[in-house]
């Protein structure tokens, strides 16, 4: 039951990082955009080092233990793939309008850090800048706010999933993954409070969304660890070994989409030059340092 806590609580932390988020948004003089491209290419390093160097070979170990070899083999490619099927599923069906990973100008995330007054609406325009959404006031904005933040919550269950699982398999990988996930979760934090507050005038508003979508991570880990109990949970209380082995073959799938798909986009959108590389080769070798070291 200590295994269950502890990854939880690694849970928990990578959540809660989408306010780590929105508080530096509100209270940075100046967002450093380049900091955040090298931490996001950094934990899109540490997502696919450990996918495949890790994760992916502990799923093929179970599974061809439990099913020899070629089937184990077949049986986790698919779950592999179904894993990225499923968080495909996911990103297509949040509006990009509402994607949370959208980098949003300085000129739109400036008035966060002005508390004399209300946020002023975005300047009429032919053709937007980019990155520079339109923010008019009124019921339509505060809907955008809420499907922002939904749309948030909604993509971080799988991800939630992701953290615990290897958490609760190997807390020192967890650790690892935590880690990254919560520098994930930071820009995503910072993205969900924009609308929320031009939506809303208040700081405090946009901070308590920002926080409670990021609480889907722990919410969705630990509702999909209870059904699992429920319905394929072994006698001991734990998990069949096949079942740990698709499911980490799905979980590398999932990091795999979104180092692919948000992460290093969202570096390269944020950054210069080659801050986005620095960072992923960063996280790459961090990630191999800490295996070796607690092989060792």
């Amino acid at each position: 039951m200590r295994e269950v806590w502890i990854a939880f609580g690694l849970t928990m932390f990578a959540g809660l990082a989408t306010g780590i988020g929105s508080v530096i948004a509100f209270m940075a003089k100046r967002t450093d955009y380049r900091f955040l491209s090298v931490a996001t290419g950094f934990s899109a390093g540490v997502m696919l080092y450990v996918s495949f160097v890790e994760i992916f070979v502990k799923g093929t170990e179970a599974l061809v233990g439990r099913y020899g070899d070629p089937l184990g083999h077949w049986i986790n490619a698919a779950s592999f793939f179904g894993g990225m099927l499923l968080i495909g599923l996911i990103d297509n069906a949040i509006p990009s309008a509402e994607n949370p990973h959208e980098p949003h100008a300085e000129s739109e995330t400036r008035p966060l850090h002005d508390r004399s007054g209300a946020p002023p609406p975005a300047p009429a325009r032919d053709k937007p800048e980019q990155g520079l959404h339109d923010h008019a006031h009124g019921r339509k904005l505060m809907r955008m706010g809420l499907f922002t933040a939904l749309a948030i919550t909604i993509h971080n269950f799988p991800e939630g999933l992701a953290t615990f699982l290897a958490a609760l398999q190997d807390p020192g990988l967890g650790i690892a993954i935590a880690v990254a996930v919560a520098l994930h979760n930071i820009p995503e934090g910072i993205s969900v409070s924009v609308p929320i507050y031009y939506a809303t005038g208040n700081r405090r508003t946009a901070f308590f969304y920002s926080l409670l979508s990021g609480l889907a991570e722990p919410v969705g880990a630990g509702v999909a660890y209870l059904a699992l109990r429920l319905f394929v949970g072994s006698g001991n209380g734990g998990l069949p070994p096949e079942i740990m082995g698709i499911l980490f073959g799905g979980v590398a799938g999932i990091m795999v989409y979104i180092s692919l798909d948000e992460l290093l986009p969202t570096s390269r959108a944020y950054g210069k030059g080659h801050d986005s590389l620095f960072g992923l080769a960063g996280g790459m070798v961090m990630m191999a340092l800490s295996l070796l070291l607690m092989k060792g």
